[in-house]
């Protein structure tokens, strides 16, 4: 079994590809060697998806000024588990400044699932309070100038995996000035172990 896990892992591999037109140069990942090739398409087309919908955010086709880059990181390449997190960039002539949009996926790519952030935990447990409380005491702890106050996540938030945190992240001014970027709190799984879903993606990481 073990030696069937370690070929399975050597034939994955991501790959990067590129959408390039007029004013448009985002680079995006597509994973490659998947055993189950169903699996491969489901997981690239909406690792596609995903972009399109960041370019669409940026106007590009209706602001005919608007140039729009993107790029991508892989934060977790592991065990079956993938996760991605997407900026794409828009800037329009005579703007003070460009704005970026970010997005993240994270995926089994053994069944093909998107994973939300309520699948990480075990069903029932108030995943939202307790992150949420985490976050708030970060947020007052950085001493950042805010533009709002924060109060708690969505029970969808976007999110990404490390193989020992989920990562948690606002959008820009969505709670802090643009100088600050994008406020990310990265929060130990051992700081949540007590609500984590032991049949869940994090068990996969054997963490512990």
């Amino acid at each position: 079994m073990e030696w069937e896990e370690y070929e399975r892992a050597r034939r994955e591999r991501i790959v990067t590809r590129r959408l390039a037109k007029p004013r448009l140069d985002v680079k995006y990942p597509q994973v490659m060697g998947l055993q189950n090739r169903l699996v491969q398409r489901i997981v690239n087309h909406s690792i596609l998806d995903a972009i399109y919908k960041l370019i669409r955010k940026q106007d590009y086709v209706q602001d005919q000024t608007r140039t729009v880059s993107g790029s991508y990181k892989i934060k977790l390449h592991k065990n079956g588990l993938l996760s991605l997190l997407y900026d794409v960039y828009g800037y329009s002539q005579g703007a003070a400044h460009g704005l970026t949009y970010r997005s993240s996926q994270t995926f089994n790519l053994r069944e093909g699932m998107e994973y939300q952030l309520k699948d990480l935990f075990k069903p029932g447990s108030d995943y939202v309070r307790r992150l949420s409380a985490i976050i708030r005491r970060r947020f007052k702890e950085q001493d950042i100038p805010m533009l709002a106050e924060f109060r708690s996540i969505r029970p969808d938030q976007d999110f990404y995996l490390t193989d020992r945190a989920i990562g948690i992240y606002f959008q820009l001014y969505e709670y802090t000035p643009y100088v600050y970027g994008f406020p990310t709190f990265e929060i130990p799984f051992t700081e949540v172990a007590d609500i984590l879903d032991p049949n869940g993606p994090v068990a996969l990481l054997a963490y512990r």
